[in-house]
């Protein structure tokens, strides 16, 4: 039996070793990075480099009048003109904002990371795909959940 678990071990051991280089490590995190900043400083080719092209960012909302919660969707493009035009005049961001990155798992091909940002949280799924990690998908939410109205 406990050569059973030596055995799991090594496998285990070996996969963590191979599921995430340091490359890949920092390549999630400058993609991340990409994501945020394109916003903090408008950068629509920032944006865009790290995003898969069939990325979908959602929250949820909720409709005062019908008083029922909606998903709110936004794909690869709309994020691509919100980066282009969310803070041209600077006033959306505080000098020195937040952008802290959390890598939740990483494996081969996936990883799932969590931006704090100063107004709301992003969980991201980023993919490698043709050597490349992208955003593929954003749940997000205000860190203030009565924002979402």
């Amino acid at each position: 039996m406990k050569k059973y678990f030596a055995i799991l071990a090594v496998i285990f051991c070996s996969y963590k070793i191979q599921a995430q280089t340091a490359q890949d490590t920092s390549e999630i995190k400058r993609v991340a990075l990409a994501y945020i900043e394109a916003q903090h400083n408008p950068n629509s080719k920032l944006m865009e480099s790290a995003l898969h092209p069939r990325m979908v960012k959602r929250s949820v909302f909720r409709n005062k009048t019908a008083q029922k919660d909606f998903i709110s969707e936004f794909f690869a493009e709309n994020m691509v003109i919100l980066a282009e035009t969310y803070n041209v005049k600077g006033d959306k961001f505080p000098n020195n904002p937040r952008k802290e990155i959390k890598l939740l798992d990483v494996s081969t091909r996936t990883a799932s990371v969590k931006l704090l940002a100063d107004a709301w949280i992003d969980y991201m799924h980023i993919v490698k795909t043709n050597g490349e990690w992208k955003i593929i998908n954003v749940l997000w939410q205000y860190n203030d959940v009565s924002q979402h109205q």
